[in-house]
């Protein structure tokens, strides 16, 4: 089962794609562009649709998804790790 993508191996989350992934849970995914699959253990819950960190991130970091910049961390932000609002920014504003 998949639980998560990620469109290039050079991108630094993933996105999750089933409902009810929890805290500690190892996750497969699979890696679009290279059409290989990975694991991964997420450290927190983390809803359907939303990225977690596959690799640690320094505050100030580029955040990659799907080979494109989405903006910058706010925080450090370790492997596993919820990404969203509270730890990602734009770097439009």
């Amino acid at each position: 089962m998949i639980h998560f993508i990620v469109h290039d191996e050079g991108d630094s989350v993933g996105v999750v794609v089933v409902e009810g992934v929890t805290a500690q849970q190892e996750l497969t995914g699979w890696v679009m562009d290279q059409d290989k699959t990975i694991t991964a253990k997420v450290l927190n819950d983390v809803p359907i649709g939303h990225k977690f960190a596959l690799k640690d991130l320094d505050n100030g970091a580029t955040v990659m998804k799907y080979d494109t910049d989405i903006g910058r961390t706010v925080a450090p932000i370790k492997t596993g790790e919820h990404v969203h609002v509270h730890n990602l920014k734009t770097k439009r504003w």
